[in-house]
């Protein structure tokens, strides 16, 4: 029997004491390994380009480049790769800043080792993951964009499976959630979820949701 293949992570941040901590929980994880460590957001873009890494753990303040601005240059030149934010702030501004930057998730450092953990792992299997305090801020912010109406049709390039599709996955669900819900199999909700990330000419479902939120969908 074949080993499950390692989530190979690059840590970035700026605050040694807090890097060496996160630095020896990750190490402590068997499905986890740590194949680079930077200070800041230019040593993350070129640490990124050389180990190809399939998670960063992305500080958002840091000097010089910070983590958004690191982000938006990875996620043009390595869209594959999950940025996952760990930050102290939970503001608007810095929250979409970095879900429109292509972060895949935002968690506040004050989470629980047991909660970064299982986030790397959400992120490393393509899904968007928040803590439960940014979801609530996310929800509000969408559930007031969707209250203006809209005049023009939403995403005419799809069809109306992959906009239902979309719309499920805008309310949360997984691709296994979407499965049962619409009776279909596996493999043909992650067909519907590909076309709809190329139709939208975006690069995960984080940014497919950001889209649909203001285009109104989800939003009951």
């Amino acid at each position: 029997m074949l080993e499950a293949e390692k989530l190979r992570i690059l840590l970035v941040d700026d605050h040694p004491m807090f890097r060496e901590g996160l630095l020896s929980t990750l190490q402590s994880v068997a499905e986890f390994e740590v194949v680079g460590v930077a200070e800041d957001g230019e040593e993350a873009v070129r640490l990124a380009e050389i180990v190809q890494p399939d998670i960063i753990l992305m500080d958002v303040s840091m000097p010089g480049m910070n983590g958004i601005e690191a982000t938006r240059e990875i996620v043009r030149t390595s869209p594959h790769i999950g940025i996952l934010m760990l930050t102290m702030f939970d503001d608007d501004t810095s929250v979409f800043s970095a879900m429109r930057a292509g972060a895949r998730g935002y968690m506040l450092k004050g989470a629980h080792k047991t909660e970064i953990v299982r986030a790397i792992t959400v992120v490393g299997s393509g899904e968007a993951i928040f803590s439960a305090s940014i979801a609530r801020k996310m929800m509000y912010y969408f559930d007031t964009l969707t209250s203006k109406p809209s005049a023009s049709p939403i995403f005419p390039k799809l069809t109306d499976r992959e906009r239902e599709v979309l719309e499920l996955i805008t309310r949360g669900a997984s691709n296994a959630d979407i499965a049962r819900k619409l009776g279909l199999t596996l493999k043909t909700v992650r067909n519907h979820v590909s076309n709809i990330l190329n139709k939208l000419q975006v690069v995960d479902r984080a940014q497919a949701i950001m889209l649909a939120r203001e285009a109104g969908l989800g939003g009951d």
